[in-house]
């Protein structure tokens, strides 16, 4: 899809970005900022140190962070130390220490930076987003998310660091970030939370076939509870035998929100009547149109130096709830290869 048109003067260049990783960064955020008018100059590898120095000291705008999680404080601080505007890809480093020192550091120099939850901008999130705003339930009471996938289980995904804990690993950066976003995003800020995590797939074998010990969670269920005194959950696991539609069911006062796997919507009203939004399924990518609408929102708040959130402070945010979801070891439920 092709976002709207930039926000700036008339001949004006395009906004220039650089783009850190070539997994997510060149599959999904470097077409992204393409369909969203902005100039890709460069996309360099995350364990290259020297090629992302030259990037973030190169002329572009925006410094695009797509590295695994253990890097990230190195990477930003390499672009805010050269004066770039800097998004920065979840779970916003490996602990609330790192996330803080990373937040301070953009705030004092002043650069615009960004979180990626780009899926604030999918739409049907977006449609629940206005009928909370609107009161089409009245007070939130709960919020309830269920996604189980078998995305690392069929086929086995090798071991990396998405299964060290020390790296930054584990489902709950990679997928529970999003959801604890969604839930900041929707209902308010997070006074408490917790989860019981377990490691379903224990062994992994490497690309050359070594087995190494995962460590990292790879299922967990949490807990919220919100400063509005709204609750939620959220179950989900990556090592699913098979694959469902992700569910986010939200109770209030006077009637629920149904969102089935991003693509129908229904409105429950108290009075029994029912409204149903279908959304189109996205072809390809299924992050591809987020990304590119938030692409956009970047790409205008870098033009007119405009403050907008998710911002370094959400991704902060997030991992003060990550870090009390994590505070028990996860428990080691299965066998190597399921």
């Amino acid at each position: 899809m092709r976002s709207s048109p930039p926000e700036e003067a008339p001949g004006a260049r395009p906004m220039r970005v650089g783009i850190i990783g070539t997994g997510f960064g060149s599959r999904v955020v470097a077409g992204a900022f393409r369909d969203a008018g902005c100039e890709v100059t460069d996309v360099v590898t995350a364990r290259d140190a020297a090629a992302v120095r030259s990037l973030c000291r190169s002329d572009i705008d925006l410094v695009a962070v797509h590295s695994p999680p253990f890097l990230h404080a190195s990477h930003v601080a390499m672009a805010i130390d050269a004066g770039r505007a800097v998004l920065c890809d979840k779970p916003f480093g490996t602990s609330v220490d790192e996330a803080l020192v990373m937040t301070q550091a953009a705030e004092a120099a002043g650069v615009p930076n960004f979180i990626n939850f780009e899926f604030r901008h999918q739409p049907a999130r977006r449609t629940m987003q206005q009928l909370l705003e609107t009161g089409a339930i009245g007070r939130p009471e709960h919020l309830a998310y269920t996604a189980f996938t078998s995305g690392s289980r069929v086929p086995l995904r090798p071991w990396g660091w998405l299964f060290d804990r020390s790296l930054g690993g584990g489902w709950i950066g990679a997928f529970g970030s999003h959801a604890i976003d969604l839930i900041r995003w929707l209902l308010g800020d997070i006074e408490r939370a917790g989860a019981a995590t377990w490691i379903n797939i224990p062994e992994r074998p490497d690309a050359d076939g070594k087995l190494h010990h995962c460590d990292a969670e790879d299922a967990f269920s949490g807990w919220i509870e919100l400063r509005s005194k709204a609750t939620a959950s959220v179950d989900s696991t990556f090592t699913a035998g098979v694959s469902l539609a992700p569910r986010i069911v939200i109770t209030g006062s006077e009637g629920a929100i149904e969102n089935v796997g991003d693509a129908r919507l229904s409105l429950h009203r108290q009075d029994g009547t029912n409204e149903l939004i279908e959304f189109d399924r996205p072809a390809g990518d299924p992050h591809h149109s987020a990304m590119t609408t938030w692409a956009a929102a970047i790409r205008d708040a870098v033009i007119h130096g405009k403050v907008i959130s998710p911002s370094f402070a959400d991704g902060l945010a997030c991992m003060r709830v990550m870090e009390q979801w994590r505070a028990r070891p996860a428990v080691p439920l299965g066998s190597s290869l399921g």
